[in-house]
């Protein structure tokens, strides 16, 4: 039996307009999983919006409307914008769907089952002036790793360290900058440590890039602390037994990758199980993420599946990141791309960007946008050279005979047309975009040369 490939990306937060840097992760996918079809691989494509988190919940509460209400506006934004690049999905769910909130439940109490999760009171930060817990970024404070400005669930200005609750520094409430205090209350953790050696030996086997691996391990080289898995939230999946706890995040949304090949294959006759409960059966996961979220998905979400029984993901393709301008990637600052407002709506197709971005560097290395390059490698490369090989020989052939004649195929055209073929099947297998992309850009260079050198118009007169 043929093996098959399920292919997932990391999920768009249904918070915010999409921005460029997030097509690094899409767009590349896409054509990963169109040279598998063309191969005549057995591949699904699944994808979704994450719709909880406490930024959505801020987010909502200042925008005066109801979570709900902010998730169904940006997962539809998503959705159409996707559509709009011609990035094509089997399933586009939402992790607030009736499926999702009861795969995470029975994930969850699988993991109770077997002796995973356990109760622990801890110190959580707490406002006195807005009566509440202040949960991950409703926290702001000081990183105990490295002493930089974290939010409350990881230091994003520093040394990257994922913080459990309880753990920031000198803790101030984002919503009314009071200084917050220290409360106890109980809560529920995954006993990550128990997989330190299962994760060891899974990341010896991963594939994928080698920048998801090496930093993988770089936190298994340290000490792997057990993860709260609970938050003081009214709106996501409520833990089991507890309405006044919902299921973190980071749990709810990679339950999503199955919760929407769940969908799928309901809506199509299949069995999911095939996919995600068979972990000696014939079907290849492979997750396409942002490099910012490598250790959730090589650290946090295999120990969570060995732990629930389930399928194990085979590989793991981390993006580099993004630039604007020579600048470091920020929405506050301005150093931002909108997908729709500075590019879709502007008329320009979409293959001019899905080329950019796929052609521009190796995917693993920081990518820069630029107008100017991009303008340079739309003229020069798609227009000068694939255009200029596909109408010069298409306007010659219909010119002289109204169609592509019959005839023989000299047997350097075909080698170089078979070279290109497999170097890009190659290549992109090996998820190394811009190489595979090249080879078909050299295919045509060598088509304008050979044209150029047989001077076919002088031919056809004798």
């Amino acid at each position: 039996m043929q093996r098959r490939t399920l292919v997932t990306c990391g999920l768009p937060y249904a918070n915010g307009p999409a921005h460029i840097g997030h097509l690094r992760t899409y767009i590349p996918a896409d054509i990963f999983v169109r040279s598998l079809r063309k191969q005549g691989r057995n591949t699904v494509f699944v994808c979704g919006s994450d719709a909880h988190g406490t930024p959505i919940v801020i987010n909502a509460e200042e925008l005066e409307v109801t979570p709900s209400e902010l998730v169904k506006k940006y997962h539809d934004h998503f959705d159409q914008t996707f559509k709009s690049l011609n990035i094509i999905f089997d399933k586009f769910g939402s992790t607030e769907s009736e499926t999702n909130h009861n795969r995470t439940t029975e994930i969850v109490n699988a993991l109770i089952d077997n002796g995973y999760v356990f109760a622990k009171e801890i110190e959580l930060a707490y406002c006195r002036t807005c009566n509440r817990f202040l949960p991950d970024r409703y926290v702001e404070g000081i990183c105990p790793e490295c002493g930089a400005v974290a939010r409350g669930d990881e230091c994003d200005q520093g040394c990257g360290k994922h913080l459990e609750p309880g753990e920031i520094l000198e803790p101030v409430c984002k919503i009314c900058r009071s200084k917050a205090e220290y409360r106890v209350q109980e809560h529920f953790f995954f006993r990550l440590s128990e997989f330190k050696d299962f994760l060891s030996d899974y990341l010896d086997k991963l594939e994928g890039t080698s920048n998801a691996r090496n930093y993988a391990r770089g936190w298994i080289d340290k000490k792997l602390n057990d993860w709260c898995i609970t938050r003081n939230l009214e709106w996501g999946v409520r833990f089991p037994g507890h309405d006044e706890l919902v299921v973190y995040v980071w749990v709810a949304a990679p339950v999503g990758y199955i919760s929407f090949t769940e969908e799928w294959a309901n809506e199509h006759g299949v069995d999911w199980k095939e996919y995600w409960m068979n972990p000696d059966g014939d079907t290849d996961i492979i997750h396409f993420i942002g490099g910012d979220i490598i250790y959730h998905h090589c650290i946090f979400w295999p120990a969570l599946l060995k732990g629930a029984g389930y399928t194990l993901p085979k590989a793991v393709v981390a993006s580099g990141m993004v630039k604007i301008g020579d600048k470091t990637f920020s929405k506050s600052r301005g150093y931002v791309v909108w997908v729709n407002d500075d590019y879709l709506d502007k008329g320009f197709h979409p293959d001019f960007l899905r080329y950019y971005l796929a052609s521009y560097t190796s995917h693993t290395k920081e990518l820069n946008f630029s107008w100017k390059i991009f303008q340079e490698k739309v003229n020069n490369e798609l227009v000068g050279t694939l255009g200029n090989f596909i109408y010069r020989t298409l306007l010659f052939a219909h010119k002289n005979f109204g169609a592509v004649p019959d005839g023989e195929i000299d047997p350097e055209v075909t080698r170089n047309i078979d070279d290109a073929r497999n170097a890009m099947i190659d290549y992109f297998n090996e998820y190394e975009f811009k190489q595979g992309i090249d080879s078909a850009m050299n295919l045509a260079s060598f088509g304008n040369v050979y044209f150029q050198s047989n001077e076919p118009w002088k031919l056809i007169k004798t």
